[in-house]
């Protein structure tokens, strides 16, 4: 993540000269905001785009679409109700995991200097039953993922960053995974399928890796490669000699490595990896069985884009992928992209409480009916935790 305090019109101008040739080009863009199929997608007709106009203001400063309510969880350095643990400040990366009871555990890391990660676990009706801590000793905890067995991925975004692997329960020991990298982790995504782990690097000039753990699915040891991507979006996997980056940074070992401006949210969905890169407002889509890679959102090709500096990503259980925007403004807000390719806002946070605020952690609970996400830097730099309820496309009935 970023404290840059770029503001939305003067970072669009700055970029859209440029930008406007990349990728499908102006025109390809300007036809998915408008919903103009013959330019947008060559699919079926689309089923709708996004969930209809924001609407003013709740309590919590959240615009929301109708039929969708917020409520607040979390506050940093407040006491979660029903627990005795102070929630952490800046809420970053995020993920929630299904308990035997029919409740689920989210869990949050914190992107401040003292590190580590915190969980909320819900019961079955949706409330709170306690709040704990899941790992400690570790610094700038920033995004991270969820794997298929139920544990999760805390990246540390530091120049010696590595991977945790946490408990949600909190009742085993966090392990550090040295063989993933040392680096300034931001994101991982788990393919079950491919047997691999894919990670972003939060720099200007950083690298996209893999990491093919020797035994799946554990962790410990394996071969981290990094992405050399050519003209045409094919891609080459070049080992990392040195995962430890003592001589050299890992993004420096292997000459010809492609170079992804700021690659934070990372998920992985039906054999795609995609891929948001703040600095130019991309989100990229990897396909993992023809080894491509493919710009499928370019926020610097028009001035009619809805979203710019793109985050923290997830997908819903409709198919749908939520965009966090990481931006000083007035505004700033959580997109949705559908199969489609055509985006739309969905959610905003504004007023002062909001100031210079940027949002993280978006995640769906098991039932795909709730979506968490922090306002990070909320009510003076503490942050928020959110749950949007309501009629999500996809969403499991009880």
């Amino acid at each position: 993540m970023s404290d840059h305090a770029y503001r939305r019109r003067e970072f669009v101008e700055a970029g859209v000269g440029a930008a406007a040739g990349l990728a499908f080009g102006a025109a390809f863009w300007r036809g998915a905001f408008a919903g103009d199929t013959s330019v947008a997608s060559a699919g079926p007709p689309p089923r709708g785009t996004g969930y209809g106009p924001m609407g003013t203001p709740d309590e919590n400063g959240i615009r929301l679409p109708d039929g969708f309510r917020a409520r607040r969880v979390a506050r940093g350095q407040q006491i979660v109700p029903g627990s005795d643990y102070r929630w952490h400040i800046a809420s970053d990366g995020a993920a929630t995991f299904p308990t035997r009871d029919g409740g689920w555990i989210l869990v949050s890391n914190c992107e401040d200097f003292e590190g580590g990660a915190g969980a909320l676990r819900f019961g079955s009706d949706g409330e709170i039953r306690d709040a704990y801590r899941i790992l400690d000793g570790t610094t700038q905890n920033c995004a991270g993922g969820p794997t298929p067995w139920g544990t999760w991925l805390s990246c540390e975004e530091a120049q010696e960053g590595r991977v945790w692997e946490c408990d949600p329960t909190g009742r085993r020991t966090a392990r550090v995974h040295d063989a993933m990298g040392v680096f300034k982790h931001e994101a991982a995504a788990v393919d079950p399928r491919g047997r691999r782990v894919y990670l972003t690097e939060d720099l200007e000039n950083g690298a996209f890796y893999r990491f093919t753990p020797r035994r799946w699915p554990r962790l410990e040891e394996g071969l981290l490669e990094l992405a050399k991507v050519a003209r045409d979006g094919s891609v080459e996997w070049a080992e990392v000699p040195d995962p430890s980056g003592r001589r050299s940074s890992t993004r420096d070992q292997v000459p010809g490595a492609t170079e992804f401006r700021r690659a934070e949210g990372v998920w992985f969905d039906s054999d795609t990896v995609y891929v948001a890169t703040t600095d130019d407002s991309k989100i990229h889509a990897y396909d993992t069985r023809r080894a491509r890679f493919e710009v499928i959102y370019d926020g610097l090709a028009t001035r009619e884009a809805p979203l710019v500096r793109v985050d923290n990503i997830t997908a819903s259980r409709g198919g749908e992928l939520f965009v966090c925007e990481d931006i000083a403004a007035d505004e700033v807000h959580l997109g949705v992209m559908t199969r489609y390719r055509e985006v739309s806002r969905f959610l905003a946070v504004t007023g002062p409480n909001h100031d210079r605020s940027e949002l993280t952690g978006v995640a769906f609970d098991p039932s795909g009916s709730r979506l968490y996400l922090s306002s990070q830097r909320a009510h003076c730099l503490m942050g928020e935790v959110y749950e949007i309820s309501g009629p999500f496309r996809g969403r499991l009935r009880s």
